[in-house]
This record gives structure tokens, sequence and C-alpha cells, in this order.
């Protein structure tokens, strides 16, 4: 498991509690892996972090599926699955309410 959190701090937190590593980029987080769980806070952080300097897209291999769980808008969602599908890979769009407290109960929707 490699994790990415654009609060360094966050990730490594996770990482001490749960083990796993952490990367400095959604790049270095997505390069190898077969499956990619993303979840920020809107539209412009999530292309940030998806096609951003050394976004998670330019270290997903072909074949691989990305999960995006942000609670985001339609035309983002349209935006990365079409892009995802140029460079050989899929997108899904998956999202989740219920917030930071919702995750840490368990009991996200």
């Amino acid at each position: 498991m490699t994790v990415f959190n654009r609060t360094a701090a966050k990730a490594g937190q996770w990482v001490a509690q749960h083990g796993g590593k952490s990367a400095k980029t959604p790049k270095e987080a997505a390069q190898g892996q077969d499956f990619v769980m993303a979840c920020v806070g809107n539209d412009n952080d999530l292309r940030e972090v998806m096609l951003g300097q050394n976004g998670a897209f330019d270290g997903m291999k072909k074949g691989a599926i990305l999960v995006d769980h942000t609670t985001a808008s339609a035309e983002i969602a349209r935006e990365l699955h079409a892009e995802a599908k140029k460079r050989g890979f899929d997108f899904i769009d998956a999202p989740v309410s219920g917030g930071q407290a919702g995750a840490e109960n368990g009991v996200l929707t």
C-alpha cells in the first residue's frame, strides 16, 4: 500500500498507524499500481492531483484502474474518464459522502 496526501504529515501518520509507505507525489503513489483510489475536496483539487505536475495520471500504467471517491461534478468525471482512456487505463467515478467523521467511523455512503 502506498499513500499520498497533499499534507505529507497526514500521509506519514497514516503509514505509522496502518503500515505501507508514503509517496511524495500522486505520480509516485500511482506508479506500478493495478488500482489507485482517490478522494480529494473538489473539481479543482481533483484535476490538480490527477493531471497536474507529477499527477497520478502520469504514473498510471496501461490496464490499471483509477477509482475516484471525490464528490465532484459530472464534468470532471467525464474529463478524467476521457483522458484515462486516451492513456490506456480505466477511470471509475464512485463518489462517497460522510466527510472525515464518516470515514473515521466507517459509515461513508
